[in-house]
């Protein structure tokens, strides 16, 4: 709700399926390094396959979304997957990677890749408005894009691990990072004015 007009925001209409690029073997892997590598700023974020049992290990991540305003790129990643030139990519200090509650994806990343990101921004921390209130996606979109993003509890808690992804977990994946994207030149614009 738009609690100046008391009416509901509009949806948010994400990206479209044909936006994504699912990095699945060599070719669609140089694709991808030559989009994000001539980006000065990223959306980011990864999905790891959750764990409901006590003591079980978490062995994420298992997919690393990375976004431009136009695209979204997916690296399905696994225990001995070749991630170099995602790797590259978060590593470079040149690029801005923005993400919402990154603190557990960077850990995970470097323990299970040896990746060592550079340039990082969490947006949970950076938008806050008071010590206490991280600030997620939902509400960054409801706040500077004025509208309404729907997250799937279901989508979010299912099986990152598991191949082929559904066009579901695609979509609920791209968006993640394409909207971090955003939202950040939406509040830098806010912040500027």
């Amino acid at each position: 709700m738009n609690p100046e007009l008391d009416t509901p925001l509009p949806a948010y209409p994400g990206i479209a399926l044909a936006d994504i690029c699912l990095v699945q073997d060599a070719a669609t892997a140089d694709y991808a390094y030559a989009q994000l590598s001539a980006a000065t700023i990223l959306g980011f974020d990864t999905e790891t396959k959750p764990v409901f049992n006590k003591g079980q290990h978490n062995d994420g991540p298992h997919l690393i979304q990375l976004a431009t305003e136009q695209r979204a790129f997916l690296f399905p990643v696994s225990a001995g997957s070749d991630v170099a030139q995602v790797k590259a990519i978060l590593e470079a200090p040149q690029i801005l990677k923005v993400g919402y509650g990154l603190a557990d994806d960077l850990k995970y990343l470097n323990s299970k890749f040896a990746i060592v990101t550079a340039n990082v921004l969490d947006l949970s921390r950076a938008m806050r408005e008071n010590k206490h209130g991280d600030m997620g996606a939902k509400s960054a979109v409801a706040k500077f894009l004025g509208m309404q993003m729907s997250k799937s509890k279901k989508t979010s808690t299912s099986n990152w691990a598991q191949r082929p992804l559904t066009e579901r977990q695609m979509l609920y994946a791209a968006n993640d990072a394409q909207v971090a994207l955003l939202t950040y030149r939406r509040w830098l614009a806010r912040q500027a004015s």
